[in-house]
């Protein structure tokens, strides 16, 4: 395997002449099958290789010893002095190269490691109200990002408790609450700020129902005054949209992958999360739909496949989406080989909209979304109608774009507006 890497025979000798050579061409192995360039291989392999002549000078015995000598070889590959002279991000991201490679080798060889992963984020008010989150887990039946929003607004909660002395909730009061939301307020937006209060009033009413508050505090907490129908929309018109479509490099892998989720996004009004779900299954081909199921509603939708997305979805599917046992339809661009996220989904539709140069208040997926309802209303589609094409939980959502009067608004601003106006 090394030699596919390394054309110099005096190299390939030199690594496997490493006590742990055998380990190094193991991980050489699972690179390859993870879908890591040639580049990245031939980076790493000198990394593991200096890692293991360092541990072994450090007094390493075995494969089992390595991971106690980690630490000390990142603070002599990343001096402090030298990590001083970076930034921030730039020292984390060093330490990261070095690292990172290091800590995946020894999690594939070194039974038991788990090295430093990204810490798992503590549930907040554990001790004290240990079954809220499965009470909204299954009683409420709130989906795993809503509990995570929960997780986020009860954390900084706890937080702001301990700073100011709170130790148990029996100790809360009315004013506490209200100075914490108003300290959140000066920073946060008042839709964020909605959902906050939302979260609290859930977690005291549940902290009374169990008997840990004598009183029901959750009617204390008051909603900031916000107008569903006060914001427009965030949508681009349809040439913006053939614009952003215009940017994408579909002769690479990624733009190809990238130009289909694009087109899901703006031609069905997908959610990211929805795309990031898709399967090979939801697609028939023989009878031409699109099966978009668990929507946000609970319910599932069936989409005639459109001739362009249907093109775009061959096109990645036979030349970009790498090969794979998982039946997901899009993959990260990048190694190891894993299916997107619903995250990676939203930045790709943000970056594109950047590089189109689009200006829109918060760009990202949900304003191709967005685009897309707007067409619907524009071609005087019904509300119930739009909302089930595009999977809204209630009627109501869709209200907000009946507000944009776009052809109306601009034949006002290309001519006098007389007509428009009489």
């Amino acid at each position: 395997m090394l030699e596919k890497y390394y054309v110099r025979p005096q190299a390939v000798g030199r690594i496997r002449a490493s006590w742990i050579a055998s380990e190094i061409e193991r991980y050489v192995v699972w690179l390859v099958e993870q879908g890591y360039s040639p580049g990245t291989v031939r980076c790493r392999v000198p990394l593991l290789f200096a890692f293991g002549e360092f541990a072994r000078a450090g007094g390493a015995g075995s494969v089992g010893d390595l991971p106690a000598h980690v630490d000390a070889f990142v603070a002599e590959r990343v001096p402090a002095d030298r990590a001083a002279q970076l930034s921030a991000v730039a020292a984390r991201e060093r330490v990261k190269n070095v690292r990172g490679p290091i800590e995946q080798m020894l999690r594939l060889v070194v039974p038991g490691f788990t090295g430093r992963r990204r810490p798992v984020l503590d549930v907040p008010f554990i001790d004290e109200l240990p079954g809220f989150f499965e009470y909204l887990r299954y009683e409420r039946g709130l989906r795993p990002t809503s509990l995570q929003g929960y997780g986020c607004y009860l954390r900084s909660f706890e937080r702001y408790l301990r700073r100011v002395g709170v130790t148990q909730l029996v100790e809360l009061s009315p004013a506490l609450i209200s100075a914490f939301v108003a300290e959140r307020s000066a920073s946060v937006a008042t839709a964020s700020i909605g959902l906050l209060c939302g979260a609290l009033r859930a977690f005291l009413s549940y902290a009374h129902r169990e008997g840990v508050l004598a009183s029901d505090l959750s009617k204390t907490v008051d909603r900031p005054r916000t107008y569903r129908l006060s914001d427009i929309p965030r949508s681009i018109s349809r040439a913006e949209v053939s614009q952003v479509l215009a940017c994408v490099d579909r002769s690479s892998s990624r733009g190809k992958r990238d130009y289909a989720a694009l087109l899901l996004l703006a031609t069905y009004g997908l959610r990211s999360r929805e795309i990031a779900a898709l399967t090979l299954d939801h697609i028939d081909w023989k009878r031409g739909r699109l099966s978009v199921p668990g929507r946000k509603g609970g319910h599932s939708t069936a989409f005639p496949l459109s001739s362009p997305v249907g093109e775009a979805l061959v096109d990645y599917l036979k030349n970009g989406r790498p090969q794979s046992a998982e039946r997901h339809v899009f993959f990260m661009a990048f190694a190891p080989v894993r299916p997107i996220s619903p995250t990676a989904v939203s930045k790709l539709a943000t970056r594109y909209l950047l590089t189109a140069g689009i200006q829109v208040p918060r760009p990202g997926s949900h304003t191709l979304r967005h685009s897309c309802v707007q067409r619907l209303v524009d071609a005087d589609f019904s509300l119930k109608t739009i909302g089930d094409f595009v999977g809204h939980r209630s009627p109501k959502t869709t209200e907000i774009y009946t507000k944009v009067a776009v052809e109306s608004l601009r034949e006002i601003a290309l001519g006098d507006g007389e007509e428009v106006l009489a």
